[in-house]
């Protein structure tokens, strides 16, 4: 499987600069995508079933700054196995860090209603398309901790890629110098206008990735991909002869999507008396369109 998933990832490379690299006509109607952040959106599990914040746990439903994503492609059904439909979107990869990696330097980050990509529609496969998968990598948004019973607002910036390459980054005026490939679940914190951060793992397999499909379509968890699949309300036909612009909008649920193990049953997130990350993934995508 392993080997299967990195020659598709390798085909992905070639096959991606064909669209970035192209020169848009006059005129010419666009393919765009924009990501949209959905508090009130169902909380799903791996499976796409609605699901409840475990025992023992508490959450919170972010308020979200910027996302990224390594991956974008629309499947015509639910027996379209991952890599096999129209793939939209592949980010910069390098080995910098010895296996290889998402490229976080060279990650395009957007917030609420800003376009992810622009692709002419001419260079999309014609079809009908019942499904959207997207591969998320990076999340940036605030948060609230307690400390000694004082509770403080801070901005948290998460990697759920399947592996991350990350130099030095900042949040605020903290500077976090990583050079290395950091695992999903690597996150970094630091409290709004306080000189306080620091910098975490969250276990290996634990980050949520819905996929209501996965019985026909599954995405290789072993691997620890983020892809988020989510249907279309009504099919996106796409004819080859569209005059005007697509915009697809990628509804991504953050119901309670930041959770931790609680040890003070508060319902208050307080890392420093040993309260941990267990939970960042999205739960759940509802992809919409408008011609």
């Amino acid at each position: 499987m392993k080997k299967t998933y990195f020659t598709l990832l390798l085909l992905l490379a070639i096959i991606v600069p064909f669209f970035s690299c192209s020169e848009e006509k006059p005129d010419e109607p666009m393919l765009i995508v924009k990501f949209q952040f959905d508090p009130n959106q169902a909380r799903l599990n791996n499976l796409g079933q609605p699901a409840a914040i475990a025992p023992g746990n508490a959450a919170q439903s972010p308020i979200f700054n910027s996302i990224a994503a390594h991956y974008l492609e629309m499947a015509p059904n639910g027996n379209t196995q991952l890599g096999a439909g129209t793939i939209l979107y592949h980010a910069p990869e390098t080995n910098m860090g010895g296996a290889n990696a998402i490229d976080f330097s060279k990650s395009k980050i957007v917030g609420q209603g800003e376009t992810f990509i622009k692709i002419p529609l001419s260079q999309v496969t014609a079809g009908t398309y019942e499904w959207m998968r997207v591969s998320l990598s990076y999340q940036n948004y605030q948060i609230n901790i307690r400390n000694a019973g004082v509770d403080y607002a801070g901005t948290l910036a998460s990697f759920v890629g399947f592996n991350t390459y990350i130099n030095t980054f900042t949040i605020g005026n903290a500077i976090f110098p990583v050079n290395e490939n950091k695992a999903q679940g690597y996150w970094a914190f630091a409290l709004n206008d306080n000189p306080y951060s620091t910098s975490g793992q969250a276990q290996a397999g634990t980050t949520t990735v819905p996929n209501p499909i996965e019985a026909t379509s599954p995405i290789p968890r072993n691997l620890n991909s983020c892809v988020v699949t989510g249907k279309f309300a009504n099919n996106l036909v796409i004819t080859g002869n569209e005059t005007k612009d697509i915009v697809v909008t990628l509804s991504l649920s953050i119901n309670n999507s930041f959770e931790w193990q609680e040890i003070t049953a508060d319902g208050k997130y307080e890392p420093s008396i040993g309260e941990n990350v267990v939970d960042m993934g999205l739960r759940g995508l509802v992809p919409t369109y408008v011609k």
